[in-house]
């Protein structure tokens, strides 16, 4: 297995099990539930706003952290914050513990960017798609598990919601132990990334070997003898490892002595840290990006939208305890579930259209599926059936997953290479800080103190207002182009009759001449 394919699987299955909480889809019904004398007003007032508090104050920190320690530190680090929190919410009753729990989750949460940036630190770059798709792929993958295995535990009454947290924290369990084998990373971005890019360049991960010279001789020879013979020319017996024999079979005296890593060592030079290198290339990468506006443009709608996404999925579960306050029907674990398979498909949709169609109509698309979402949640707000808040919530969720995908490729398209992670965190930095002053404004003491059901009015406002400023935004970019237009056509038409004048003149020059 080819070494950027290997990190890439292991790094899989930590997201993987990383995301399978099959608690979430029920927090809401656990936390009101029996097993803690906690109202549902409490949880929205008291307890969920906490978590979103600490999750913007930790955000940049731990971004910067994550670089300094190379990664896998705060990988494990996430790991274990998994495993306390889900013991807290097994083994603790108090208000108190529970606030503690929600410090906690924001921490937990700040350090899932270490996650999305240990690939690019680790892997070469022209893997950098395919090793994104499949880190994306396990997330889903084990989001929608999440949704599926809790609503049929729920449903069959196999569990009580209650239970669903030991299976959720014997998944952090198993997150933790196979993050100690992620290999370590000896490079990263800015802190300890290396004075000249010596990243390698054909599929091997950052502190793999160097083939040399008669490593890479050999290797030569080995295509040569297959393309003589074609792919069944050998049985998988006497096919060449290059990596470890010669053509006749022989060890590799180089490899075997040492020989390869000395030479990689003196080839690649040793990543040192350096502060001021990093804030060099941080300032670097900001304005090469920022100068670009369809940057600013889908950049700014990301973090927006996501603070507005973000905000509705940690209160959804509280209004639809409200819609349906009997508990008759509980099919949280499904709607999450159903979001997660239909926003994969729409993402890997989103994949197969023209970006240039995307860039060309920016504006207006934004424009009009801001508007689709702010509808979809405003009327949230005033449902009776439980049926009909799921279905509302699920297709807000797709158009969102769909729209993301498209801006962070279009994004991606115009940033430096190693500099996607740091628009991320930036995106993801100001979702949560304009999430934190949508909690304030909304349902602490000193803002709005709304129910839940005012709450998402007010959410599909804050999505119509963002609608309205990117519509107000295009009709300029409209009325600007037709006015560049128009001066065009002038000055197109102006050079025309210059043109036709001279040659009228030229034309009669000769007969006056003449006569």
């Amino acid at each position: 297995m080819q070494p950027w394919l290997r990190v890439s699987l292991l790094l899989c299955v930590f997201g993987f099990f990383r995301e399978l909480r099959v608690s979430e889809p029920f927090v809401t019904e656990f936390l009101s539930g029996e097993w803690r004398d906690i109202e549902p007003e409490q949880l929205n007032r008291d307890v969920y706003p906490i978590g979103t508090y600490s999750q913007v104050a930790l955000l940049v920190f731990m971004f910067l952290l994550t670089d300094v320690l190379r990664y896998k530190s705060i990988i494990v680090f996430s790991a274990c914050l998994g495993i306390v929190i889900w013991s807290l919410l097994l083994w603790t009753e108090s208000l108190a513990a529970l606030q503690v729990v929600q410090v906690l989750y924001g921490a937990y949460m700040a350090s899932e960017v270490a996650y999305y940036t240990y690939i690019y630190a680790k892997i070469s770059r022209e893997k950098y798609q395919q090793v994104t798709g499949n880190t994306r792929a396990a997330i889903l993958l084990g989001r929608f598990l999440s949704g599926v295995i809790s609503q049929v535990l729920v449903s069959t009454g196999a569990m009580n919601v209650r239970d669903l947290n030991y299976i959720t924290l014997g998944t952090q369990a198993v997150s933790l132990l196979w993050s100690f084998l992620l290999p370590p990373v000896k490079t990263s971005v800015y802190f300890y990334a290396r004075d000249e890019d010596a990243k390698p360049t054909d599929g091997r991960v950052a502190c793999d070997p160097v083939p040399t010279p008669p490593q890479q001789e050999q290797e030569q020879k080995g295509q040569d003898q297959l393309e003589l013979h074609g792919d069944n020319g050998l049985d998988a017996s006497q096919k060449v490892s290059p990596d470890r024999t010669t053509p006749n079979n022989e060890p590799n005296e180089s490899v075997e002595s040492g020989t390869a890593t000395a030479k990689t060592i003196d080839a690649l030079p040793k990543a040192r840290f350096s502060a001021s290198r990093a804030v060099r290339l941080l300032w670097k990468h900001l304005i090469s990006a920022y100068r670009q506006l369809p940057v600013v443009q889908w950049s700014l709608w990301w973090a927006l939208a996501m603070a507005g996404f973000i905000q509705v999925q940690v209160y959804v579960q509280l209004l639809w305890h409200e819609i349906d306050q009997q508990q008759g029907t509980l099919f949280n674990g499904g709607a999450e579930a159903l979001l997660t398979l239909l926003g994969a498909m729409s993402a890997l949709a989103a994949g197969y259209i023209a970006n240039r169609i995307f860039e060309q109509w920016a504006l207006w698309i934004l424009t009009v599926c801001s508007g689709l979402q702010g509808g979809l949640i405003f009327y949230s707000g005033f449902a009776t059936n439980i049926w009909v808040a799921y279905v509302l919530y699920i297709l807000f969720g797709t158009l969102y997953l769909f729209m993301v995908t498209m801006a962070s490729a279009i994004v991606a398209k115009y940033l430096e290479e190693d500099s996607f992670g740091l628009i991320f965190g930036i995106n993801m930095f100001v979702a949560v800080g304009v999430q934190a002053l949508l909690t304030l404004a909304t349902i602490s003491e000193r803002g709005l103190m709304l129910d839940p059901r005012d709450q998402f009015k007010v959410y599909g406002g804050y999505f119509l207002v963002l609608s309205i400023i990117y519509l107000i935004a295009a009709i300029a970019a409209s009325v600007a182009r037709v006015w560049q237009l128009r001066r065009e056509a002038q000055a197109a038409s102006a050079n025309a009759g210059v043109e036709r004048s001279v040659a009228t003149a030229e034309r009669c020059e000769p007969a006056t001449v003449s006569g």
